[in-house]
């Protein structure tokens, strides 16, 4: 009998934590909702004014600006209306003047009437379309999902260390156009390998065999960039941020250093850049690999019945995040199971989940902290090799 097979699993225990806790009439809801809104509202009429310095000429062409003014319009008179409940509710009025202050300052700028014209695209920009988007979205969705069919019912969405991972997920959009353009200077030194022939004859492929391709591609290089992080030593401290996090859910996957964010981006680039999909297929890929991106760490329960012996999943994923001694190491696919099962290094029990999430060793808890702990982890190493040279 192996020692995954020995070791016994447990079940874990998350307590309600009912200060941080969200209830219906408190008038919490409606304070952290007026902020929300009203700060999403005046970043959103920033990029109107501003368009060449605050969005992204990719994603700009995925969307009308025109018609998303309708969006924005209800989303700073909601701001308005959940504030004034604030004040009807007294509770958590702070939080409401704070949401009808940003809602305001929004209006003084123009509001939802800010002319839409052409853009100057600029190489470098702040990705605040994107941030905005992304955000509306993913909280609409998995938040929705997580109190749906949560899989810790006790764990709230203000849980510990969010704040944390609010601001990653806030970098890691803002800083789109910076990621690409390293991305792509990446990707730019296989140029050797590009071959326009065979980039045709993929693109003669069926759409879904084309993103079926591509999807088990992108994998196999993450997989391998994945597990190095894990198995070489001086790389692991960066991706060792990314582990810190000890309760998982849509939020978490944002957490991460920025050489692992920059390095992810470029290395999966290169089999699409030598590929060469038609453009469909590209966006289809990058729309599902953001959507499982967040999707696999949340804290939900949703079934995939058998799929999730051909896909990465919130247990399977949930599984590589623990600190339990047979998960260490283990689940390095990003999209498929397929290379953790052909390599050795798949963990999935049936129906179990992990008990413990985490670093062995806990990191740092700000971000200062966490950005520097690679570094600091790395002069560490380098005086234990010169001390133990120097004891020989």
């Amino acid at each position: 009998m192996s020692n995954k097979e020995k070791y016994e699993y447990r079940n874990r225990v998350v307590e309600l934590d009912a200060e941080r806790q969200f209830r219906l009439g408190d008038g919490k809801i409606s304070g952290y909702l007026s902020v929300f809104l009203g700060a999403l509202s005046l970043l959103a009429v920033l990029a109107y004014l501003y368009p060449s310095l605050l969005t992204t000429t990719e994603l700009r062409k995925a969307y009308d600006a025109e018609k998303l003014q309708v969006v924005l319009k209800y989303g700073m008179y909601f701001s308005l209306f959940f504030g004034a409940m604030t004040h009807f509710l007294k509770k958590y009025r702070r939080l409401g003047c704070a949401g009808i202050l940003l809602t305001l300052l929004a209006f003084a700028l123009g509001g939802y009437a800010v002319p839409v014209g052409p853009v100057e695209p600029m190489e470098l920009s702040l990705g605040v379309d994107w941030l905005i988007l992304a955000l509306l979205g993913s909280a609409a969705i998995f938040l929705s999902l997580e109190k749906l069919l949560p899989k810790y019912k006790n764990q709230v969405i203000l849980r510990a260390e969010w704040e944390t991972d609010f601001i990653y997920f806030c970098f890691n959009h803002l800083a789109i156009s910076a990621i690409l353009i390293y991305a792509n200077y990446h990707t730019s030194h296989f140029n050797w390998a590009v071959s326009p022939s065979f980039q045709e004859s993929f693109q003669a492929l069926p759409t879904v065999l084309q993103f079926l391709i591509v999807l088990v591609a992108a994998d196999f290089v993450l997989y391998w960039e994945h597990r190095l992080f894990h198995v070489v030593k001086c790389l692991w401290p960066v991706h060792a941020v990314h582990h810190s996090v000890e309760n998982l859910d849509w939020l978490a996957g944002s957490r991460g250093h920025f050489i692992q964010v920059f390095s992810e981006r470029a290395m999966v680039m290169v089999p699409l850049y030598l590929l060469g999909p038609s453009e469909g297929v590209l966006n289809a890929y990058v729309v599902f690999a953001a959507l499982q991106a967040v999707l696999i760490h949340c804290n939900t329960r949703l079934p995939f019945g058998v799929l999730k012996y051909i896909f990465v999943t919130p247990q399977f994923h949930h599984w590589h995040h623990s600190s339990e001694k047979p998960a260490i190491d283990t689940n390095f696919g990003a999209h498929l199971v397929l290379f953790d099962w052909l390599f050795g290094t798949m963990h999935m029990p049936k129906t179990h989940w992990p008990a413990e999430y985490g670093t062995t060793k806990p990191l740092p808890k700000t971000i200062v902290g966490q950005t520097i702990y690679p570094f600091s982890s790395l002069v560490k190493m380098m005086r234990t090799k010169s001390r133990q040279g120097r004891d020989r």
